[in-house]
């Protein structure tokens, strides 16, 4: 796979462009997070497995992220006909209710909920603070790779040229961005939130996908121009205050809003959050749909989401490669999704008939 000249210089073309839009943004008054009343969610999932057969376990992601800034998570509780414990991902820190059900448990069943505080973010790019630099092992860990974002090969020789006469480390991040932005497109035929496989996605040319694809090209070319970034799965739980429908739940279920955003380390400003990924769902589902990314509304979406997020969602974990507890399985690209597994397979997390569970979303605190 090869870009040409003109594809790599979108990017570059972008920041220039986008610089002079907050005006535009603020006149219409749309999508414009900034951090104000912390507001407090219940949320409940509850797993039940059908005609199991054999040993059965699972395993319910839980929010385990505490930024004083913006998210803070309380202990997770649970009540279920087998035995659970909660556990952790060594390498970072993942937290999930561990459950198991003996073999003559037929109907497995566990409800968890898990309550969390969340305020939206809004990073003032313009003003560097003094931010404490990252520690040695975790500038390692995030700009490491993982098995599904390498940060060298096809990944390494992109960001190279995406990054080419960037300057700064904003200056990078904000073109790594809009490079994602103009040559990246959601697909609504990718089950779930996809895989974030991002070399196979430069190598086939194919850069359609769901946020854990579209937010893991970014963190993987981010890592390859070495800028520390990550991650962060989590769902949302609340419809957007800024009117944007495909920006929230729109609903109290929320068993199938599972989204995965990103940040990226910048000295002077800390973690600045991101999304591209969501900037790509606005132009494709935001009424009355496949709008251009000249769109007010995307414009709008494209300038908020490098560096301020609206935090109508909690997130988990920012871990990659999660090896489950007490199962011989497959790894895990990341932990989003509730999963399970009787003595002969494990499930298919995306299956609603081998496989259910609903997720519901309460605020606590009034808006």
């Amino acid at each position: 796979m090869t870009f040409n000249r003109r594809d790599l210089l979108k990017g570059g073309a972008a920041v220039s462009l986008v610089a002079g839009l907050p005006r535009l943004a603020m006149a219409q008054g749309a999508l414009a997070p900034q951090p104000g009343a912390w507001r407090e969610f219940q949320i409940v999932t509850r797993l039940e497995i059908e005609n199991a057969k054999g040993k059965t376990q699972a395993w319910i992601p839980v929010p385990s992220v505490n930024e004083k800034d913006w998210f803070t998570s309380s202990p997770s509780q649970w009540m279920t006909n087998g035995k659970a414990a909660l556990r952790h991902d060594p390498k970072y820190g993942a937290g999930m209710v561990h459950a198991q059900w003996g073999d003559d448990q037929t109907a497995p069943v566990i409800e968890v909920i898990s309550v969390v505080k969340v305020q939206d973010r809004a990073i003032d790019l313009s003003k560097p603070g003094k931010m404490a630099a990252l520690s040695a092992a975790e500038r390692k860990l995030y700009t490491g790779s993982t098995e599904l974002i390498p940060t060298d090969g096809i990944v390494k020789e992109t960001a190279d040229k995406i990054v080419k006469g960037a300057g700064t480390d904003l200056e990078k991040a904000r073109t790594i961005y809009e490079w994602v932005v103009e040559n990246t497109f959601r697909d609504a035929k990718v089950r779930g939130c996809g895989i974030g496989d991002i070399a196979s996605m430069l190598k086939s040319g194919n850069l359609g996908g769901k946020c854990a694809d579209i937010n893991a090209l970014y963190v993987g070319l981010a890592r390859a121009a070495d800028l520390p970034a990550r991650d962060v799965y989590g769902l949302r739980i609340a419809p957007s205050k800024f009117g944007y429908k495909s920006l929230g739940a729109g609903s109290a279920v929320i068993s199938k809003a599972q989204h995965c955003r990103s940040e990226v380390y910048l000295a002077g400003f800390g973690w600045v959050p991101v999304d591209p990924a969501d900037v790509r769902k606005v132009a494709l589902e935001e009424p009355p749909a496949n709008l251009q990314l000249d769109d007010p509304k995307v414009v709008a979406a494209r300038n908020a989401l490098f560096g301020s997020w609206e935090t109508n969602w909690l997130a988990y974990n920012f871990a990659h490669d999660i090896a489950l507890p007490g199962t011989n399985g497959p790894k895990l690209g990341f932990l989003m999704y509730p999963q399970a597994e009787t003595a002969s397979m494990r499930l298919d997390c995306l299956d609603p008939d081998t496989f259910k569970y609903t997720i519901t979303s309460k605020e606590l605190t009034a808006r």
